[in-house]
């Protein structure tokens, strides 16, 4: 049996136009190998189900003369499909090739079957058959055992009446393998949960591009405050993949996406910190009090003697990350207000600085998600507002760059480390992850294995 189909990837949703995406997802023929891997297995499950009908007839059968038989009760117990391959028709979709399928009772035939690759309302890929012509070249049955010797004179009649009915079984059936791929497809993560705060799109923007060696998808990647998609101030910039093919999966994160995120958060409330005493370890010497700080800002102590202090650091807007080859910038204006506790745990404000903060970041991927960690390394500190009178704000860098680091980056790092759903379907696993940083973008090359 030769069996070839074409998967025409079009997509349907409505977009604006120009569009563009914020993660792109590129299959390689890779992982296209290892689709047809699963997809033969999906298809030769199915052929074994073909119904092989019962036959009976008279025919005359030199040289004992007419002969009438009856076979009822026929089934196929094993399939084998040895040769199949997956190539990629640029512009069209996919086209699958499956030559010298042997069983009991098919030995070779041809099938041709053209399917539609579209998308759904919410975004996610369907899959659908669109025509299909199958023809089985010859079947070839032979008995064993018994009288076979006699069944046999007249196999030829039996095998033409079983092609004719065999070959009307196969397009359904393989109609029900490829159908058999939307339940997957619509597991895709179009809107996933992050958090209390966030949820991330990944619904495709535009049609997939295909060419002879990949197919590209383009998601929307964009972070959104739950129930409420309001746009940011700025828009993603196009980007194109690099031309690798050694892995079977290439995802490219924009920092569009990354920076969709800061504002979402931000405009949640969500980036600001207070820090207290607790926060600090026992063992510092430097103690969120109004002695501690005296030190430094005399005036201080002598306005709230024995008083603990509250810090609250909090962004002014969003923070802007910027990808360069192997370089990450995080640009991040915030502002740190002090207080003092009184006894009946009122604040009063002390001062207010301007603080802007250097970062080494590291991104990685660890499972499905994307997550990273930052370490801090020096902070630019001015004076916004002073309730206590006029101070040399350097004289507080290095009591802040110790706050930060033993109270602040680990709060950030412990948010972070939990990570953010990269673009997935069903039971997908990444295998072997690689990231690197590029110009404008992440890219993740790895394998993928399902499981289930």
């Amino acid at each position: 049996m030769f069996l070839w189909c074409v998967l025409v990837l079009v997509n349907l949703v409505s977009v604006a136009t120009g569009t563009n995406a914020g993660v792109k997802v590129r299959l390689t023929q890779k992982g296209l190998e290892y689709g047809r891997q699963i997809g033969i297995a999906s298809i030769q499950q199915k052929l074994r189900t073909i119904k092989v009908p019962d036959i009976s007839g008279t025919e005359k059968v030199d040289p004992i003369g007419k002969v009438q038989y009856s076979f009822t009760g026929m089934q196929i117990v094993n399939l084998g499909l040895p040769k199949s391959a997956l190539g990629l028709v640029p512009d069209t979709g996919v086209m699958l090739s499956i030559g010298n399928a042997t069983s009991i009772c098919v030995e070779t035939g041809e099938s041709n079957t053209s399917e539609s690759f579209t998308s759904d309302d919410t975004g996610r890929p369907t899959v659908s058959m669109t025509n299909c012509a199958a023809t089985v070249g010859s079947v070839n049955v032979k008995f064993h055992g018994g009288a076979s010797w006699l069944y046999n004179l007249f196999s030829s009649f039996i095998n033409k009446a079983l092609r004719n009915a065999l070959q009307k079984q196969i397009c359904p059936l393989v109609a029900d393998s490829i159908a058999d791929i939307n339940p997957h497809l619509k597991t895709l993560n179009v809107l996933a949960k992050v958090d209390q705060y966030a949820e991330i799109e990944y619904s495709m923007v535009g049609s997939p591009v295909i060419s002879n060696t990949s197919i590209d998808l383009g998601l929307k990647g964009e972070f959104y405050n739950i129930g409420q998609h309001k746009e940011p101030p700025f828009s993603p910039t196009p980007f194109s993949l690099p031309s690798q093919d050694t892995d079977m999966l290439y995802i490219g994160v924009s920092a569009f996406t990354i920076n969709s995120a800061g504002f979402v958060y931000n405009r949640a409330g969500a980036l600001h910190l207070y820090i207290t005493d607790d926060m600090i370890p026992s063992g510092s010497p430097i103690r969120l009090n109004t002695k501690t700080f005296g030190t430094f800002i005399p005036q201080i102590e002598k306005m709230y003697p024995g008083l603990m202090m509250k810090l609250l650091v909090e962004t002014v807007k969003e923070p802007l990350i910027t990808f360069e080859p192997n370089n990450v910038t995080v640009q991040a204006s915030s502002t740190v207000t002090a207080y003092a506790i009184q006894p009946n745990s009122t604040l009063s404000p002390l001062f207010v600085l301007n603080l802007e903060g250097s970062v080494s970041t590291h991104i990685y991927v660890t499972e499905l998600k994307l997550a990273g960690n930052v370490t801090l390394n020096k902070i630019d500190m001015s004076l916004a507002k002073s309730y206590v009178g006029p101070f040399q704000v350097t004289s507080l860098d290095n009591i802040f760059t110790i706050v930060l680091k033993v109270a602040v980056i680990p709060k950030v790092n412990a948010r972070l480390q939990e990570g953010y759903p990269l673009p997935a379907i069903g039971n997908m696993q990444l295998v072997n992850s690689q990231l690197q940083v590029l110009k404008d973008y992440l890219l993740i090359g790895t394998d993928v294995q399902f499981t289930g």
